[in-house]
């Protein structure tokens, strides 16, 4: 019987210990195969007139520049918007309008390194 004890608490041992190899495994994994940054930047913020008041039911345009695909994003009623998972490896052109008012087009660089960027576009609805 005491051999029968020796042999369970080998085996449970070794179970133990590659779930902790497993374990260790996974937390040192890359995000990719290479090694590079994580692909993919939120890009979100605010969208404000000109005395910084949201802008409920402006639309956001987000512009592929490699390959002109739009994303667009119909604005809350506390301005905001959000554009998830974008390509790190591309540059982005961004602009509002409201009604037949539009902002300024502005640029999210694939030199900008952040994984998050805020961008509060206003539009002068007079």
């Amino acid at each position: 019987m005491n051999h029968h004890r020796s042999v369970i608490v080998t085996k449970v041992a070794t179970v133990c210990c590659l779930a902790l190899v497993c374990f260790c495994a996974t937390l040192g994994a890359s995000p990719d195969k290479k090694g590079e940054k994580p692909v993919g930047k939120l890009l979100f913020g605010k969208v404000l007139d000109g005395s910084d008041n949201p802008l409920p039911d402006a639309v956001v345009y987000v512009t592929n520049t490699r390959s002109r695909a739009v994303k667009t994003y119909i604005v809350g009623k506390d301005g905001s918007y959000r554009f998830p998972a974008l390509t790190s490896a591309v540059d982005y052109e961004v602009y509002a309008q409201f009604n037949s008012h539009k902002s300024d087009t502005t640029s999210v660089s694939q030199f900008d390194d952040r994984s998050q960027v805020y961008m509060v576009l206003k539009i002068n609805t007079h």
